[in-house]
């Protein structure tokens, strides 16, 4: 079983799963370069699997099913749905695809949208726009504290676990991490890794829960250093991880 990365928009990244003859795809917010990857590969298409409600994550479904018409579509229960007969599927939620050896569970991670779901299993991850390499979606619908409870759950994923994000944001976002973490060694040794990536136009996905617990101070707001940072920026003292988190969201909204 092979994830592929499908370029789509300015920053966004479309997954194909694959094994040769069969695949699923998620969040295809353009049904352009899923339709081509396909072709090229000799693939039929299983299954489309949506994380949230937006556009760019969605806008590519209706195409791909006049094209597929049999395939299955998978959402979160707690949003509009973006088909008629699409799944819909909430905490807990298995989806068997034993076409692509491929067996997920659903988490619910609100936070970005109110409905926001991730696909777990098989050690891989795709999480949509809950976390980033170095970062966290932005706040649309939800509050702090359920964006850091979501984090929170996904950190505490197994360390080998391949995270497939929804877009290619690392490089800003770890300037940022070190904005607040200056002296995180790690760190600094990930910004050279992914410059490289970026100057040869190289994805920086996926990374791995691992890397993100040492690098992303979204998932390190315990650490004394990253409240420091955070206290200081919000002028006062932060006594919850939630509140650290909060004053971190706001900080990088203006980076």
């Amino acid at each position: 079983m092979n994830v592929i990365s499908l370029r789509a928009f300015n920053d966004n990244y479309i997954w194909l799963i694959g094994n040769g003859h069969k695949a699923a795809v998620v969040d295809p917010g353009d049904a352009a370069p899923v339709l081509a990857a396909l072709a090229e590969r000799e693939l039929e298409l299983v299954a489309i699997l949506i994380t949230h409600h937006h556009h760019d994550h969605t806008g590519g479904v209706s195409q791909l099913l006049a094209a597929y018409p049999d395939v299955q579509v998978f959402a979160p229960a707690g949003e509009r749905l973006p088909a008629p007969g699409a799944i819909a599927v909430q905490e807990g939620s298995r989806i068997l695809l034993p076409e692509l050896a491929l067996d997920l569970t659903v988490l619910e991670v609100p936070g970005h949208t109110l409905g926001h779901i991730a696909y777990y299993g098989n050690d891989l991850l795709f999480c949509g726009d809950t976390l980033f390499s170095g970062g966290c979606g932005r706040l649309f619908e939800g509050t702090p504290e359920q964006m850091h409870h979501s984090l929170s759950r996904l950190a505490a994923l197994p360390d080998h676990t391949r995270v497939y994000c929804a877009h290619e944001y690392t490089q800003s976002n770890l300037a940022f991490c070190h904005a607040v973490e200056p002296d995180n060694s790690r760190l600094l040794t990930y910004m050279k890794e992914v410059a490289k990536c970026r100057q040869q136009d190289v994805p920086t996905l996926p990374s791995s829960i691992e890397c993100e617990k040492a690098i992303n101070v979204f998932l390190r707001v315990a650490q004394p250093e990253v409240r420091a940072a955070a206290e200081m920026f919000a002028l006062r003292e932060l006594n919850e991880e939630h509140a650290v988190f909060a004053a971190l969201r706001r900080w990088k909204d203006d980076f």
